[in-house]
């Protein structure tokens, strides 16, 4: 299915929050740079020393003291090193600030995105932002920004000691400058879109990968194997021809930036010794010059080599604050609901421009009412229940709730009139009783517990060791995902808001189980408005109405007695579902039994008309 790539920030927004950010610790960007210039400062001393030492020897000055200078060089290198033990706990304390402020804004700009746009991003370039550009950045941010600051200060006060030994000993180490301009210059032109496209095509790759994984029961059941692997197949090489890129621009420009190195050096002891011949410059100054170029070498390999990693953490950085470039889906308005009546009027709406999944469906929910929404994969339910939940506008008409369209209520007054459980649910790393206080964190246990009892969840939490405070999630206990959908059912439970819109939300548990549960919190919901977007029948036959949608139509409307006696497609349904005549309460023959695999509402469509639909998403069958 087709994805939306989240915005990228432009080059100029990067650098404008990389400054805005560091510039935000002005005390500590002082403390590190002061340390670092001492550092440098110190490291002076040992070349000047040591061209005395040689021109002492030349002259045949009896009269030095080696010790003392040998004493003195070892005392400067001893105090560099502490600078420089101090310069870079000062610089990486920085940069674990500025990366910390980073991580929390980048998550608050997460979670603040609208749900419809992470819906239509995918899973794909969330997860590479949020793991392989954080882990960039903070590859960037720990070790390239305190190792290019370090050379950038270092290299600033070896060049000034060039110029204040002598400024004609300066001039053959600008031999260098050219090669170094042009094969920088030609490298920097290229590796940010590079690395962006690198990164976009990783993204490709996990979202792929994820969804094979997450659709493995119906790539299986169509015999859709080959089709995934031929999708695998060119995202890994697209993601190769990008890496191949990338690379091949170090591999130019490396071993450019490596002979820029050597210039310097040779020249300056040439020329240098040329000119001591000449007697333009003392042998000392030309010992001098020579050992600080070979000590400029170190910086500069420093904020060479870094650079690369500096552009792929800019590059990150940009997908990173791209995520604030989001655009909100919905306007906030000043007028509150007067009622908890759903109504939609005329609603279209369409993934693709020119092409509507919903086609003018209107339809009012009754406060207290308990709709079922049936219908094949690929007909639109789903799309409708995320209308009816105020995830989507629609693109004409409109969904409101007590005369107020959805996407102008804020999103807390919102999810208290309406809420969404679909059969995707997650277990956040913490405890148990962490998992369900997301819906309303100011609950009791005594209330957490009669949430999960109600979703018939309790027994199973009672016999775990530590209960309501056993820890789950990634790399602790780990639950089944009936156990997680119950999990998510008790938040909607604990949260309770007046109309829940429930898209497949038992669909991971048994047909048998997931009975008596949907029949416990009929109990526990009883009074409230429920629409539930269902696969099984005897959900359809529970309800207070049936709404049949075809095509992105609702094309039957009504109870499930007025359905059947209607002789439709709902009825033809509920024959194949029973297999003859059914039983009074609503059971198929043979309900209850072992064998209980049975047919579904559910039927997978190959060629589904709307790929971009979320019921075109691989549901498998019976789900």
């Amino acid at each position: 299915m087709a994805r939306e790539i989240l915005p990228v920030a432009d080059e100029a927004q990067v650098r404008a929050y990389a400054r805005r950010l560091t510039l935000k610790y002005p005390r500590e960007l002082a403390l590190a740079l002061g340390l670092h210039a001492l550092a440098a400062l110190s490291g002076l001393a040992a070349p000047r020393l040591l061209g005395e030492l040689v021109q002492a020897v030349a002259d045949r000055d009896s009269g030095i003291n080696v010790d003392t200078l040998a004493l003195a060089i070892a005392g400067f290198v001893v105090v560099q090193a502490v600078l420089v033990r101090f310069a870079v706990y000062a610089s990486s304390r920085l940069g674990e600030k500025v990366l910390a402020e980073l991580r929390e804004d980048f998550v608050d700009k997460i979670l603040a995105l609208p749900l419809s746009t992470v819906e239509r991003a995918g899973s794909g370039d969330l997860l590479t932002r949020t793991s392989r550009d954080v882990d960039a950045l903070s590859r960037s941010v720990r070790h390239a920004v305190p190792e290019t600051l370090i050379a950038i200060v270092t290299g600033f006060f070896v060049v000034g000691a060039v110029l204040v030994l002598d400024p004609i000993l300066a001039v053959p180490s600008l031999l260098a400058v050219p090669v170094l301009w042009v094969a920088t210059r030609w490298y920097l032109k290229r590796a940010r879109d590079g690395y962006l496209r690198e990164n976009a095509a990783y993204a490709e790759m996990t979202e792929g990968l994820a969804e094979t994984v997450d659709g493995a029961r119906t790539v299986e059941a169509l015999g859709l194997r080959e089709r995934r692997h031929r999708r695998t197949d060119d995202d890994i090489a697209r993601s190769w021809k990008a890496e191949r890129y990338t690379l091949g621009l170090r591999t130019v420009w490396f071993p450019a930036v490596e002979f820029g190195y050597v210039i310097p050096v040779v020249a300056t002891l040439l020329i240098g010794g040329l000119f001591a011949t000449k007697g333009w410059v003392s042998l000392a100054h030309v010992t001098a010059a020579t050992l600080y170029v070979q000590q400029l070498i170190d910086p500069l390999d420093r904020l060479l080599s870094w650079v690369d990693e500096l552009q792929v953490g800019g590059a990150s950085l940009a997908r990173l604050l791209g995520v604030a470039a989001v655009k909100e889906d919905r306007v906030v308005g000043s007028a509150r609901p007067g009622g908890e009546e759903l109504r939609a009027s005329d609603v279209r709406y369409s993934y693709r421009d020119g092409r509507d999944v919903l086609h003018g469906i209107d339809l009012e929910v009754r406060p207290g009412e308990r709709l079922a929404m049936v219908g094949p994969s690929g007909a639109g339910k789903s799309t409708l229940g995320r209308l009816l939940a105020g995830i989507h506008g629609p693109r004409t008409g409109s969904v409101a709730v007590g005369g107020v369209p959805l996407v102008e209520l804020p999103l807390d007054d919102l999810r208290g009139h309406v809420a969404l459980v679909t059969q995707e649910h997650h277990v956040f790393r913490g405890t148990l009783r962490d998992n369900v206080l997301i819906a309303r964190p100011d609950a009791s246990d005594d209330d957490v517990r009669r949430a999960l009892a109600a979703v018939d969840a309790w027994e199973w939490v009672e016999q775990l060791d530590q209960g309501l405070d056993t820890d789950v999630g990634s790399g602790r206990t780990t639950i089944s995902p009936a156990q997680a959908q119950q999990l998510a059912l008790a938040r909607l439970v604990l949260a309770d808001p007046h109309t829940l819109v429930l898209d497949e939300a038992t669909s991971l548990i048994d047909p048998r189980a997931a009975r008596d549960l949907e029949r416990s919190l009929a109990a526990v919901l009883e009074g409230r408005t429920v629409i539930a977007i269902a696969h099984r029948l005897y959900t359809a036959h529970d309800a207070d109405r049936v709404a049949v949608v075809e095509d992105g139509r609702i094309s039957e409307l009504g109870s499930h007695d007025e359905l059947v006696m209607a002789g439709g497609a709902y009825a033809a349904l509920w024959q194949s579902w029973n297999g003859g005549p059914g039983h009074a309460d609503g059971r198929r023959p043979g309900e209850g039994d072992l064998t209980e695999a049975a047919p579904t509402m559910e039927l997978l469509d190959p060629e589904d008309p709307d790929p971009e639909s979320p019921d075109a998403q691989g549901v498998p069958l019976g789900a």
